[in-house]
C-alpha cells in the first residue's frame, strides 16, 4: 500500500512539474546591454528575440503605454493600450516576455487593432 501511494505521489509530482508554466510578461527599467544595442528608435514596435524562450518588445510612444498578454494555444497576444498622446517627447517602453515552448507566435494589438511588428531581430 505504501509503495502504491509513494508511486502515485511521485508520478503526480513529475506530471505537475512537466505542466508548470514559465509564461511571464513585465515592463523592465534596466535593459540588458545586448538588447539595448539592438534597439532602433526609428521603429515604433520592435521585437528582439534571444532564440530561446525570451523576447523583448520595445514600444516607442509619445503617450502613456500599458501592456498585457493573453495566451491562446500556440499564440501569445500582446495587448497594448496607448493613451494621452499629447506629449511631445518620445518615450521608450521595454517589456520582457518569457514564453513556454508551445508558444510559436506573437500577435500584437494596439488599442484593440491588430498591428504588425515593425522590426524583428535576434541577440
Amino acid at each position: 500500500m505504501k509503495k502504491r501511494l509513494f508511486s502515485l505521489l511521485f508520478t503526480l509530482s513529475i506530471l505537475s512539474a512537466c505542466n508548470s508554466s514559465t509564461l511571464s510578461f513585465s515592463e523592465i527599467d534596466t535593459v540588458p546591454s545586448d538588447v539595448q544595442d539592438k534597439i532602433d528608435s526609428k521603429y515604433v514596435v520592435q521585437l528582439i528575440d534571444d532564440g530561446e524562450d525570451t523576447s523583448y518588445i520595445v514600444f516607442h510612444s509619445k503617450g502613456t503605454v500599458t501592456a498585457t498578454i493573453e495566451a491562446k494555444r500556440d499564440t501569445i497576444q500582446v495587448k497594448v493600450e496607448e493613451n494621452n498622446q499629447q506629449n511631445d517627447v518620445m518615450k521608450q517602453y521595454v517589456y520582457k516576455l518569457t514564453k513556454d515552448p508551445e508558444h510559436e507566435r506573437i500577435d500584437l494589438y494596439i488599442n484593440g487593432e491588430s498591428t504588425p511588428i515593425d522590426h524583428v531581430t535576434g541577440i
